[in-house]
């Protein structure tokens, strides 16, 4: 990579701004009803959206083509093309500007840092609770899991090419070796989020949020046997309160069934393997995707993927016939449509607000924020659908959100480690 396309990605940025609107409880003026069960009057939930201004799309261009990405600002490569002669290289060096570098910080600039990404993680947080609640609420009333994430992912298509045709980010030129090793990536993203959409259907929101708290395990299983990497004691350590929570939190679940609780420990295994996929296969760097790019490729390629699979597992479930049929079974077709959209909107936003983040911090500080939203979004449902949780399900719970936060800080140790040893 050149210095001067060096100094381009780094410089590149984009702004924008998200703000979102979904008051919890009712509005008290004109409730609209719509049955979630057919068991019990308690089910009947008010619904009153309101929506104010478009959300945030993405941030720098400073990522490399993986899901996780690191950003290296001197390789030997640079070096090296830049000039032969030692002067030459400080200088080159000397000119691409380092975070890391002692000159004092703004604290004005710092400040406004600070509260750009509170308010990222906040509304990553947000979107992430209402997603659940709606996807939730639209599974209980049509239990086709495999239609609903095939809408979720043509949603999120429509809203990826508006956001090309309005040069709101580029549009990335995908060469045909990109496709390749971006397609394994894409199938184990369509399985995560289908896996994903069939625990929430049937089990509890919080039961498939703390389970999914397994993907530490299997992100350390993946990666010794698909990268030859050696966990870490303190790494290994973090591991056990996490699998003895999920092991008590399921031994006193109320909504536990099998089919929940299998799907989502696949969907860990389906995402952790796309992850680990992404370290062993993208690493050229010459062709490079920002985390946005590579996040709408793979989610336009996750469309084409499912669709087919859903009418063949469901069916056609859209048809005038059908809605007919199932507004004749008492559901409100009408809320039901707005609440699907809402849900499809919340998932492609919080996605790529997530995205966003990455670009502005480390994978570790974005693993750490993603532990803090497990147990806001597992909170926020059990208070929503008075979800019943034993004393021994929560105390599980919360070991198994203890062992994930251990299990981000363990991941922090080990540079510290490898520096103090080369030192």
């Amino acid at each position: 990579m050149s210095c001067c396309s060096l100094s381009h990605f780094v410089s590149a940025t984009t702004h924008s701004k998200m703000h979102l609107t979904f008051p919890l409880l009712p509005s008290l003026s004109n409730p609209r009803l719509i049955p979630l069960s057919h068991s019990s009057s308690s089910s009947l939930l008010f619904f009153t959206p309101q929506i104010s201004s478009p959300f945030l799309f993405s941030t720098p261009k400073t990522a490399s083509f993986t899901l996780i990405p690191t950003l290296h600002l001197s390789t030997p490569k640079a070096s090296s093309s830049s000039s032969s002669s030692s002067s030459s290289s400080s200088s080159s060096s000397s000119s691409v500007p380092d975070s890391r570098s002692d000159q004092p910080i703004n604290p004005t600039s710092s400040l406004i840092r600070n509260l750009h990404l509170g308010a990222m993680f906040g509304t990553w947080y947000l979107l992430n609770i209402y997603f659940n609640i709606y996807n939730k609420q639209v599974l209980k009333v049509y239990p086709f899991p495999a239609t609903v994430t095939a809408f979720q992912f043509g949603f999120a298509t429509l809203m990826i090419n508006l956001i090309w045709t309005l040069n709101l980010h580029p549009r990335p030129k995908i060469t045909a070796s990109q496709l390749a090793s971006i397609l394994p990536l894409a199938l184990a993203h369509t399985m995560g989020n289908l896996l994903t959409n069939i625990s929430l259907g049937k089990v509890a929101i919080s039961f498939t949020h703390t389970i999914k708290a397994m993907e530490p395990l299997f992100t350390v299983l993946l990666s010794s046997l698909l990268l030859g990497e050696r966990p870490t004691f303190w790494v290994v350590s973090s591991l056990i309160p996490i699998v003895g929570g999920v092991v008590l939190a399921s031994m006193t679940e109320v909504s536990f069934n099998w089919v929940g609780f299998s799907t989502a420990m696949a969907s860990n295994l389906t995402n952790q393997s796309r992850n680990v996929l992404s370290k062993k296969l993208m690493t050229n760097e010459e062709e490079t995707l920002d985390n946005i790019n590579l996040y709408s490729v793979i989610t336009i390629i996750s469309f084409i993927l499912l669709v087919p699979f859903a009418i063949f597992l469901d069916g056609v479930k859209f048809t005038p016939s059908y809605l007919q049929y199932a507004a004749s079974e008492g559901v409100n077709v009408r809320e039901l449509c707005m609440r699907l959209v809402l849900a499809a909107f919340c998932f492609h936003a919080y996605q790529q607000t997530s995205y966003g983040i990455l670009e502005l911090v480390s994978p570790v500080s974005h693993s750490v924020g993603n532990c803090v939203k497990r147990v806001v979004v597992i909170a926020s449902s059990v208070i929503f659908f008075q979800t019943p949780l034993s004393l021994i399900n929560t105390l599980g719970t919360g070991v198994a959100l203890v062992g994930v936060f251990l299990y981000s800080r363990a991941k922090r140790i080990k540079p510290k480690l490898a520096k103090t040893k080369t030192s």
